[in-house]
């Protein structure tokens, strides 16, 4: 019964890639944080279980949305969207006079309840020895959960590792992206 629990609480996770940016008030957003490095811009967003991150760059943008239960998003724009399931690759190469190149990972692992603990304490001191972009909750069933963005800025380049405990299912989802402003 708690297998069953457990894969489709992650089923119902999906990465959407958006060609355009996406209103706050689609989520619950509970942190938020903008870079500015050289020419491009990024706003990340956390709500529990879930992020967004917009990549500016030259009047074009492409957005990354990690979130439960999309149903509620626009079909505007979407570029791709893929469930969070077992691990997963999706690559975006821009029209030839196209400004940002996307590529992205998804992994999904089940732990143990033991193991999930470890790397809840593990990933919340990672969090904040690095000055992640952070955000701890409980989920529907009471369980710890936690959402973080580690972030590193480049030249010509932005890259993203998203990390979502989901307590319950004691299940970690974890993306790597790298938007590119293509000169």
């Amino acid at each position: 019964m708690s297998v069953s629990h457990k894969s489709s609480s992650i089923q119902s996770f999906r990465l959407m890639a958006y060609s355009r940016p996406l209103h706050p008030e689609l989520f619950d957003l509970q942190a938020r944080r903008i870079d500015r490095h050289g020419d491009y811009e990024v706003e990340n967003w956390l709500a529990p279980a879930s992020h967004v991150v917009r990549f500016a760059f030259g009047g074009a943008v492409m957005t990354e949305a990690v979130i439960e239960n999309a149903d509620h998003l626009p079909e505007v724009g979407l570029v791709h969207a893929l469930p969070c399931l077992g691990e997963k690759e999706f690559e975006f190469e821009p029209e030839p006079d196209g400004k940002i190149g996307y590529v992205t990972t998804i992994q999904t692992e089940a732990l143990t309840e033991n193991l999930y603990g470890a790397t809840l304490r593990e990933m919340k001191d990672f969090a904040r020895e690095t000055g992640s972009l952070s955000h701890s909750y409980t989920d529907k069933e009471g369980a710890a959960c936690l959402s973080v963005l580690d972030t590193q800025k480049y030249r010509n380049e932005f890259h993203l590792q998203s990390y979502h405990l989901l307590g319950s299912a004691s299940m970690v989802l974890r993306t790597q992206s790298i938007f590119e402003a293509k000169a």
